[in-house]
């Protein structure tokens, strides 16, 4: 079968947490951003993921794709150091944080915008924006706060508004604006247009396309499997907890097995 990487690994207890070690990270151009090997995770006893390899070069946009279940955000959870019972090996721009934590992944340069938003309720607009933003290294190719309210052109009608009293389109706005201020070197959009209006979905692809062009990495989840692959390079699908099919996403188009495994 072309381009299918079956993989299943038994573990028969999952690993303790641990400790990342510290040191300024490694961005030789040489390196790709994020690089993971034999993934296994855990909740409890229950043993989700089997032994996933991901890699996820410079300004390269990897599509996610698999059914409800299958693994996915517990996927993502695991890289940005949430799932604390894993095992396997993750690198990020070359130093090894296999046992780290959230924040010294965020601090490395990766953004995440969950399924949910996340949204501070009680901040304004500007407030949820500028509480984490980092200066922009390129004032041209960074992401200031100018530009987000330029991309985003809603939240500049919004700006001194709660985050709960924005709509759940405006909300996903915000949380992916907020993300693009850390100045990221890689985003990662779990579900990004979940839930959205027709207008709004489109409006957060156009952004997703926007994000692609200006160079960050990319990791996107999204149930329109069509757009995930219009607007990504390469593709893994999951099933079970296991990659089952990987490829260049133009491929993954024509590929009779993508329909089975998404169920479509």
């Amino acid at each position: 079968m072309a381009n299918v990487d079956l993989q299943a690994h038994s573990r028969p207890q999952p690993p303790e947490g641990g400790v990342a070690s510290r040191g300024a990270a490694r961005r030789s151009a040489g390196d790709p951003i994020l690089g993971a090997r034999g993934i296994h995770a855990w909740y409890g006893s229950s043993h989700v993921l089997h032994g996933i390899d991901l890699t996820i070069g410079r300004g390269e946009t990897i599509g996610l794709l698999g059914r409800n279940g299958m693994g996915k955000s517990t996927l993502i959870r695991t890289l940005l150091g949430h799932v604390t019972q894993r095992d396997g090996r993750i690198h990020l721009f070359g130093q090894d944080l296999s046992k780290g934590k959230p924040h010294e992944v965020a601090r490395r340069g990766v953004a995440y915008v969950p399924e949910g938003r996340g949204v501070f309720p009680n901040l304004s607009v500007r407030e949820n924006l500028v509480m984490s933003a980092k200066p922009a290294r390129d004032a041209k190719s960074g992401w200031t706060y100018e530009r987000v309210m330029k991309t985003f052109p809603r939240l500049t009608e919004r700006v001194n508004n709660l985050g709960n009293q924005l709509s759940g389109g405006e909300q996903q706005m915000l949380s992916i604006g907020r993300a693009l201020m850390t100045q990221p070197e890689l985003i990662i959009l779990d579900e990004a247009t979940e839930g959205l209006a027709p207008l709004i979905v489109a409006d957060i692809w156009r952004v997703i396309s926007e994000i692609r062009s200006s160079g960050i990495a990319t990791l996107i989840v999204d149930r329109d499997y069509r757009k995930v692959l219009a607007q990504s390079d390469r593709a893994i699908v999951l099933q079970k907890g296991q990659v089952v099919l990987s490829g260049a996403s133009e491929s993954l188009r024509s590929s009779e097995q993508l329909a089975s495994f998404l169920g479509v």
